[in-house]
C-alpha cells in the first residue's frame, strides 16, 4: 500500500476485518482480520499498530467505521458526533465480547479522521416504507457490502451474507430499500430466528431472549432428534435461498424482480452453498469475498473524502470532515 489510504471497517460477529484502500487507485487493496477476542486483549495502541502492520500503511486520510446495531442514527456522522457509539442500547441480539469496543474506542482516543456507517432501521430514511415494521433490518457492514457491489456497477441486486447469521439486503436504483435481519428467518451458522420453543424456554426463564437468538443458529439448535451433519448444509441453503425470494418480491414493485444476486459470508463464499441456492432459485449468483464489507467501507470513506453526500440512500451530514 502507498503511505497515504482510506480505510474501512467491519465489526463481524466472530471478527474485525479491515481494509486498505489506496488513494487513487481502487485496485490497490490489503485486507486484514483481527478476532474480537484478541482486540478484547489488547491496548488502543497496540490495536492501531496492528492495523498499520496489518494494511502496511503509515497515514490515514479518512476511515469509514462500522459498530454492533448501528440503530441511534440515520446518516453518516462524523465519530465524534455520534452517542453512545450510535447505539440506542447496549442490550440486544448478538454475543458481547469487548473486541469491537476497544477498536471503536481505539481509533477515536486515537483521533484517525473517521465516520461511521449508520445500521438500516425503522428510521432509515429511504427504505421501503413497509420494511419499517421492523424495528431493524441490518447492521451497519451490509451497507458496506451493498456498497462494495454497487461500486462494481450495479444499481439493482440481492445480496445474502452467510456465516454466524443471515442477513439479506436488497437494492433498487442505487438505493437500499430493505433488508431481513438476523432475528427474522434464515439462521446462520450459529444464530437464528426465534420459534415457539424457544420462546416458551424464554417464558420458562431457562434462556434470555439473546440467548436464545444466539444459539438458534443451524449447528446450535436442537432441531433433529438424530444428528446428520449432511443435512446442515443443505437445509442452511433452503433457508436462504426462501430468504433471498422474498426479497426478489419486494424487487418486483420496483421493476427489478430478476436481479443479480450476490453471496459473501464465510458460508456464502462455499461453492457447495452456492450452487444448492442457485438451483434452488434458479438463478446464477455471483460470490464475494468475506472482506467486501470492509472494502466497501473504504469505498464510502474515499467517496465521502472527494464530496460524495449520498451513499444508497443513505445522507452524509454536512460538513462531516
Amino acid at each position: 500500500m502507498s503511505n497515504t489510504t482510506f480505510v474501512g471497517v467491519d465489526h463481524g460477529t466472530v471478527g474485525i476485518r479491515f481494509a486498505g484502500l489506496e488513494d487513487g487507485n481502487r485496485r490497490a487493496i490489503a485486507v486484514f482480520e483481527l478476532s474480537r477476542k484478541a482486540a478484547a486483549e489488547m491496548s488502543g495502541e497496540k490495536i492501531i499498530r496492528a492495523v498499520e502492520v496489518g494494511l502496511d500503511i503509515e497515514e490515514i486520510k479518512l476511515t469509514a467505521m462500522t459498530y454492533s446495531m448501528g440503530d441511534d442514527f440515520s446518516i453518516i456522522k462524523n465519530i465524534k458526533k455520534v452517542k453512545n457509539r450510535g447505539l440506542k442500547s447496549e442490550k440486544g441480539a448478538g454475543s458481547r465480547i469487548g473486541g469491537g469496543t476497544k477498536v471503536f474506542d481505539a481509533i477515536k482516543d486515537a483521533g484517525i479522521p473517521t465516520i461511521m456507517i449508520p445500521g438500516i432501521h425503522a428510521g432509515s430514511e429511504k427504505i421501503d416504507p413497509r420494511m419499517k415494521f421492523f424495528s431493524h433490518c441490518a447492521s451497519p457492514e451490509k451497507v458496506g457490502v451493498a456498497y462494495n457491489i454497487y461500486k462494481t456497477g450495479n444499481e439493482n441486486f440481492i445480496f445474502s451474507d452467510i456465516s454466524s447469521n443471515t442477513v439479506t439486503m436488497a437494492v433498487a436504483k442505487g438505493t437500499i430499500i430493505g433488508a431481513i435481519d438476523a432475528c427474522i428467518l434464515a439462521p446462520g451458522l450459529y444464530q437464528g430466528p426465534i420459534d415457539l420453543q424457544l420462546l416458551r424456554l424464554i417464558d420458562d426463564g431457562e434462556l434470555s431472549a439473546n440467548e436464545a437468538f444466539s444459539n438458534a443458529g443451524i449447528l446450535r439448535k436442537r432441531w433433529q432428534k438424530e444428528k446428520d451433519e449432511a443435512l446442515f448444509p443443505d437445509a442452511l441453503s433452503l433457508f436462504v435461498a426462501m430468504e433471498i425470494s422474498a426479497m426478489r418480491v419486494l424487487m418486483r414493485d420496483y421493476d427489478a424482480p430478476n436481479c443479480e444476486v450476490f453471496l459473501t459470508g464465510s458460508e456464502g463464499e462455499k461453492e457447495g452453498i452456492k450452487e444448492r441456492i442457485n438451483q434452488l432459485l434458479d438463478v446464477k449468483s455471483r460470490t464475494l469475498t468475506r472482506y467486501s464489507a470492509a472494502i466497501g467501507c473504504a469505498e464510502i470513506a474515499k467517496d465521502v473524502f472527494y464530496g460524495e453526500r449520498d451513499i444508497l440512500g443513505i445522507k452524509v451530514e454536512k460538513e462531516i470532515i
